[in-house]
Parts: structure tokens; sequence; C-alpha cells
């Protein structure tokens, strides 16, 4: 389990951090006055600070795309590969997520060497987008069929802004679709961007699963609870903490960075 992640990210108990897009063409907060120009700039600028601040990883992800959308956009993949591609070679692995289309995801991460995608993937949910009924089935196919084996699927088992249609626990969800659904990496979320998660719930999920599947904290992770959870959980995925104010959508704090990530050395350094 943690050799998966290892041959991945090259280290243990692996910092993915978010560089989190501006909103692209075509959504209801798009600049066009800074343009494309524009989005490409601080994606840069952020993605420097995180490099530049020791995380492990990077994951593209258009945050700003409010409200967000179960089916993209031609535009919006467009926009987004386009700088993505501007922005390579990184120094760390990259993945892709597409709030919240897998396929989407899938695409440019293929096309730009991405190395894995974060998506919701299974389940059925009340989201704030409306009836949400992922299928992985199918997205499992798209990837074999655009030849994106090579590309880890991390499974959002408890997604933000959803609830599920069902009674199962998050261990129960998690044991079937390790079963099922042939996924990479389990991810356990709180209920919305930045949000904390109990890292009971994250234990228990480990249990279910046993040492076949790694499972990672994907939201709330912050320098003051790094420590506890990577206690527990395989790595983590942080966006919302290292921003000024820790504020989601604000640029990337280069201090919140170093801070974070002295936090974590200390762990693997137990």
């Amino acid at each position: 389990m943690a050799a998966k992640l290892e041959r991945v990210f090259g280290t243990e108990k692996p910092v993915i951090a978010m560089a989190h897009f501006p909103p692209l063409p075509g959504t209801p907060q798009y600049d066009a006055e800074e343009g494309m120009r524009g989005i490409r700039q601080r994606v840069e600028a952020d993605v420097k600070a995180l490099v530049d601040g020791g995380v492990d990883a990077i994951m593209f992800c258009n945050e700003g795309d409010r409200p967000y959308t179960l089916k993209a956009s031609l535009e919006g993949v467009a926009a987004m590969s386009s700088v993505i591609g501007q922005l390579l070679p990184l120094p760390v692995p990259f993945g892709v997520d597409y709030l919240w289309d897998p396929k989407a995801a899938l695409a440019i991460a293929v096309a730009n060497g991405g190395a894995f995608v974060r998506e919701v993937l299974t389940g059925a949910y009340d989201s704030d987008m409306g009836l949400w009924v992922p299928d992985a089935p199918d997205v499992l196919r798209y990837r074999r069929y655009i030849s994106g084996d090579g590309v880890m699927l991390m499974f959002n088992i408890t997604p933000e802004y959803a609830s599920p249609l069902g009674t199962r626990t998050a261990e129960q969800v998690a044991l079937s679709v390790a079963t099922s659904s042939i996924p990479d990496v389990l991810l356990v979320s709180g209920p919305r961007a930045g949000a904390e998660v109990e890292v009971t719930i994250v234990k228990r999920v480990k249990e279910a699963v046993g040492e076949r599947i790694p499972v990672m904290v994907n939201t709330g992770v912050r320098a003051e609870n790094v420590a506890a959870i990577l206690e527990v959980a395989d790595g983590v995925i942080v966006g919302t903490s290292l921003k000024v104010d820790g504020y989601t959508w604000n640029r990337v704090d280069p201090r919140r960075v170093s801070e974070f990530m002295k936090a974590v050395r200390t762990v693997r350094g137990r």
C-alpha cells in the first residue's frame, strides 16, 4: 500500500497541495479583462509558492468555477489544459480535479502527463448540483480507452457539498468500493472545502480496507492537526489552509506552506 504512493510521490505520507484555478471562460465569475493570461499568472504564482515550500505534488482544480457542474464544458477543459501545459515541466508530480466531471479530469491528465486524478466516482447523492449519480464503470472504461491506465484514480467516497442517499457508514462504503470498483486510493472528506474530517472516521475506513488500498484525508488539514491526521492517514490533500487568511479562493500564502510542511517533516522524522 505505502509502496504504491511512494512510487508516484517519492515519499511516504505524501502532501498533495491544491493549485486552484480562478474562474474559467464561460463561468459566472470569469474575469474577461484579465483573461487567460491572468489565469495563467495566478496559477503559476501559486504553484511556485507551493513547490518552493516543499510540497510533494500539485493538484490542479477549477475551484473558481462556482456554481459547479456535473458536466464539463469544452471551453473549460481547453482552458485548463492549456494553462497546465504552459506550466510544464514541474519538479513534482501533478494531478487534475475537474469539479465534477471525472472524464474531463482524466482527459486533461492524460493530455499533459498527469499522474493522478481526484473525483467522486461511486454512490448516489443529494447535492448542491442536484441529484448526483457518478458512474465508475464508465469512467474506468474511458481511462482504458484513452490509454490512461497509468493515471492513478483517487476515489472521494465522502464528497463535499453532498449527502449520500443511503444509510451505509463511511467504512461500509469504503469496503464495498474497494471490492467492486478498483480504486487506487480512497479519500475521506468533510462536508465542504476546508472542513475538518473526524480522525475516528479515517481510522474506521483504514481498518475496513486494511492494507489493500491507501486512505488519504481530502479536506480540513492544517498545520495544527496534520500530525494527528498523518498518524492514521496515508497522506493528505491540502488547499484552504495554505491560502492567505485560510480562505479557499485567496492566493497561496508561502508562510502557511512553510509552517505546514515543517509540521509534516516532524511526523516523517519520527
